[in-house]
C-alpha cells in the first residue's frame, strides 16, 4: 500500500483483500492484537464533526495498545493565531505516528500529506471522498453477499454532495459486472466527472428518480442523508429534505436478501420501523468500520 490512504481508488483489490483478512482475523481474535500499536500514538484532527469516524479510529487505536491525540476545536490550536494549514501538520505529524484527517475542503487530505512525516488517512475531505467508509462499506458487503462483483446496488438520496457516495461508486466500479442505479432529485445528482472518469461506457448505470420504483431487484440499497450543510441557503435544502424515505411497507417491495446500508447518521431517510429488519444492515456496517480501521492503521503503521 502507499504511504498514505487518501483516495480508495490508489488500493488495489488485492490489497482490499488483505486489509479484509487482517479484519477477519481481529474479530475473530481481538486479544492477539492488543499491543501490537502499544507506543504509537494517533493523531485525530477532525475540523468537521463526526460520531463514528472519529470514535471508531480512537477505539481502534487504544484496542490495539496505542495512544490518541488530537483536537475538534480548531479555536484551541495555533490555527486561530493565524498559523497556516501546512505548518499545523508539519507540527502534529512531529508528535504522533500517524494522522487522521477530516476537513471541509476537497483536497485538505492530500495537502495533508504533502506537508506530514507520517502517514496521513482522509477521514473525509469535503464532499470528495471518504475512503475509509468505503473500506467499511466494502467489507460489510464481502461479510454479507461473500462478492464485491456482480452486484445491482441502489445508491439512493444525496449524490451530489455525498462523499461517502463518490468514494463506494469509483471503487466498486474496479469490480466486474457492478450494477448501478443512481436514485435522487435532478439537482443531488451524481457530479459530472463522477461519469466521465468512473462510469466510462464500459459500466452499466442507470439514473431514476424513484424509490419505489427501483427497489425491487437490487442486492444492495445504499441509502445517505440529504447534507443540510452543504447547500448554500436553508431554500434549497427544504426543496429536497425528505425526497427519499424507506419504511416497511416500501421494503414489500424489495427481495429477501437485499442489504440495507447507510454511512450514518440518518435523519428521516430510514423509518426506525426498519431498523429490526433482517436487511438492516447499517448498525453492523458501522461496529465493521472499528475494526477495519484497526487492520488499515496496522498496514500503515507496519506493525
Amino acid at each position: 500500500m502507499d504511504r498514505d490512504f487518501i483516495d480508495s481508488t490508489s488500493t488495489t483489490q488485492e490489497e482490499f483483500e488483505e486489509i479484509f483478512l487482517l479484519t477477519d482475523d481481529i474479530i475473530k481474535d481481538p486479544l492477539k492484537y492488543s499491543n501490537r500499536c502499544q507506543g504509537r500514538i494517533l493523531a485525530d484532527l477532525f475540523f468537521e464533526p463526526s460520531t463514528r469516524t472519529k470514535f471508531s479510529f480512537e477505539a481502534a487505536m487504544k484496542r490495539l495498545g496505542g495512544n490518541v491525540i488530537g483536537f475538534t476545536n480548531t479555536s484551541n490550536t495555533s490555527l486561530s493565531k493565524g498559523e497556516s494549514f501546512g505548518d499545523t501538520i508539519k507540527m502534529v505529524s512531529s508528535y504522533c505516528d500517524i494522522i487522521v484527517i477530516r476537513h471541509p475542503k476537497e483536497g485538505s487530505a492530500l495537502l495533508a500529506s504533502e506537508n506530514s512525516c507520517k502517514p496521513v488517512i482522509n477521514a473525509g475531505d469535503g464532499g470528495h471522498n471518504h475512503p475509509t467508509q468505503t473500506l467499511t462499506d466494502l467489507y460489510t458487503i464481502r461479510n454479507f453477499k461473500k462478492r464485491l462483483n456482480n452486484l445491482k446496488i441502489g445508491i439512493c438520496g444525496d449524490l451530489k454532495y455525498g462523499r461517502t457516495v463518490h468514494s463506494l461508486i469509483e471503487t466498486l466500479a474496479s469490480y466486474e459486472n457492478n450494477h448501478f442505479t443512481l436514485i435522487s432529485p435532478p439537482q443531488l445528482r451524481i457530479p459530472d466527472y463522477i461519469f466521465d472518469v468512473y462510469l466510462e461506457d464500459n459500466i452499466d448505470y442507470e439514473e431514476v428518480s424513484s424509490l419505489e420504483n427501483a427497489i425491487f431487484d437490487l442486492d444492495i440499497l445504499y441509502m445517505t442523508r440529504i447534507q443540510k450543510e452543504r447547500f448554500s441557503s436553508e431554500e434549497e435544502y427544504k426543496r429536497v429534505e425528505n425526497c427519499f424515505i424507506l419504511n416497511k411497507d416500501l421494503l414489500k417491495n424489495a427481495h429477501d436478501e437485499m442489504m440495507i446500508m447507510h454511512p450514518l447518521p440518518r435523519n428521516k431517510e430510514i423509518s426506525f420501523d426498519v431498523d429490526d429488519d433482517k436487511r438492516a444492515w447499517y448498525f453492523r456496517q458501522a461496529k465493521f468500520g472499528m475494526y477495519v480501521r484497526m487492520a488499515l492503521l496496522l498496514k500503515l503503521l507496519e506493525v
